[in-house]
């Protein structure tokens, strides 16, 4: 219960942890943030670490002259590291894809879910990598069933590029010129909240549309 209610304070408060981060380690910053980055990206157990609200939250402390960090150099090294957590990724997902085909289900993976992430790629296309991206914990879960899917690495890459591009600097460009307004840091909690919100809104709306069918 103890880590719970630590790692929901990390979520609601993390303005607050990386401006302590940034006092205490300086420039080390920039690799806490990267390591965090490709965490959740790469591995597919740790769905949970907040992608979106570090980056708001690490442009936003970008912006502000009393500190040693730039965005952009957080912009481009964050991007490396969702690349290359992504691409981890996928081949973990290649190499139990295989496997999974030829059994019944590893872990917590049945072979039937990827038949039906095959179909789910076939129908939306390389898209899907990129609208993935902008959603917690399905970016996660998107390269991995990427891998174990039909999927090519040359189709899948050329769009998680994209994907990573527009994420990271969209992101990260709303902190820094939108995140040290009073009304944002004094409200940091229903930022977080907002950012969350907005980023499930396209499956709530594919939800709905399916309902409604």
């Amino acid at each position: 219960m103890d880590l719970i209610k630590s790692l929901l304070d990390f979520l609601l408060h993390l303005d607050r942890y990386l401006d302590l981060w940034a006092n205490e380690y300086g420039v080390l910053l920039y690799a806490i943030l990267f390591l965090i980055i490709f965490t959740e990206t790469g591995l597919i157990f740790m769905p949970l670490l907040p992608g979106d609200s570090l980056l708001f939250a690490a442009g936003a402390l970008a912006a502000r002259p009393t500190n040693e960090l730039s965005v952009w150099v957080i912009i481009p090294l964050l991007i490396i590291a969702a690349l290359m957590g992504d691409n981890v990724n996928y081949f973990v997902g290649k190499y139990l894809g295989t496997k999974i085909k030829s059994r019944e289900r590893i872990l917590f993976f049945k072979r039937e879910y990827i038949a039906e992430t095959e179909k789910f790629y076939a129908k939306y296309g390389g898209r899907t990598v990129i609208i993935a991206r902008f959603i917690p914990i399905v970016r996660t879960i998107a390269p991995f069933v990427a891998g174990a899917g039909s999927m090519s690495y040359g189709t899948y890459i050329k769009f998680c590029i994209m994907g990573a591009i527009l994420w990271v600097t969209s992101i990260s460009l709303l902190g820094y010129f939108f995140g040290n307004f009073p009304i944002v840091q004094k409200n940091f909690e229903l930022v977080v909240f907002g950012i969350v919100g907005l980023s499930i809104l396209p499956i709530l709306f594919e939800f709905v549309k399916k309902k409604m069918r």
